[in-house]
């Protein structure tokens, strides 16, 4: 973690860590899922969590929670990022990684264009 060296750094980390856990607080429209189980950490799934709740911050967006789940039993595919959009299917990123999940952010949760070539088949 970076060294603080003034009160106004130590107000923009909390305001920054605030946001983090308003977003993963729930009760949004948009729900945000990163499998969170060992072999996703190992293959990245922090980076990924961390790059989306970074987009989505920087976006301001609203109505989006993201939260973590553990294994889902598709190691190989992992790190795997679920999206639910109230009256549509979810949708199943696989092999997500930090590019990938700022994409995601970018083009599916604020253009609403889910990207096929990442999905499961």
């Amino acid at each position: 973690m970076a060294r603080i060296d003034s009160l106004a750094e130590l107000d923009k980390l909390r305001e920054r860590l605030q946001e983090e856990m308003r977003l993963r607080e729930g009760g949004e429209e948009v729900k945000v899922v990163v499998t969170m189980g060992t072999c996703g950490i190992a293959a990245g799934a922090r980076e990924v969590i961390t790059a989306i709740l970074e987009e989505i911050s920087k976006r301001g967006l609203k109505g989006v929670t993201v939260g973590q789940t553990g294994c889902a039993g598709l190691c190989h595919y992992e790190p795997l990022v679920e999206v639910e959009r109230p009256g549509t299917e979810k949708v199943t990123y696989v092999h997500v990684d930090e590019k990938k999940a700022r994409e995601i952010v970018s083009k599916h949760l604020v253009n609403g264009q889910v990207i096929k070539e990442w999905t499961i088949k």
